[in-house]
This record gives structure tokens, sequence and C-alpha cells, in this order.
């Protein structure tokens, strides 16, 4: 699996975890639960085989989703 399988949500949950947001911050954001942006986050750790945030920002540098992080 790649990104590309990511739901856009999982994908928007990974961005904001790779620009330094915690999950509580997250979740504020997205209008969501706690709970709900831990379990996107991990689907798509598992996904992707990811095992922490370093992974979390190791790829979205691949991907280039921190060049501009506003977006």
């Amino acid at each position: 699996m790649g990104v590309e399988d990511l739901s856009d949500r999982e994908t928007e949950v990974l961005r904001l975890i790779a620009q330094g947001h915690s999950n509580k911050e997250i979740a504020a954001h997205l209008e969501l639960s706690v709970k709900t942006v831990e379990t996107y986050k991990a689907r798509s750790m598992e996904k992707l085989g990811l095992t922490g945030r370093s992974d979390i920002v190791r790829l979205a540098l691949e991907e280039g989703w921190l060049r501009n992080p506003s977006t």
C-alpha cells in the first residue's frame, strides 16, 4: 500500500502530525474526537507500515507535505 491508498482524512491527519500538532490539537482543528484522530493515525500507519511519528515526518518530507504547511 502507498499514500494513494489513504483516505483524504487519513492524509490530512498525517500531514498535521508531521507539522508537529498533537492529537488533541488535530481533533480540535478538524472537529473530531481525540479517539477518532488516533484511529485515523493508527489505520494510516498500519497501511503504510510506519512505526512512529518520526516515520510520519520522513514520509511527509518525501511527499513534499512540509513545503507549504498552510495548505
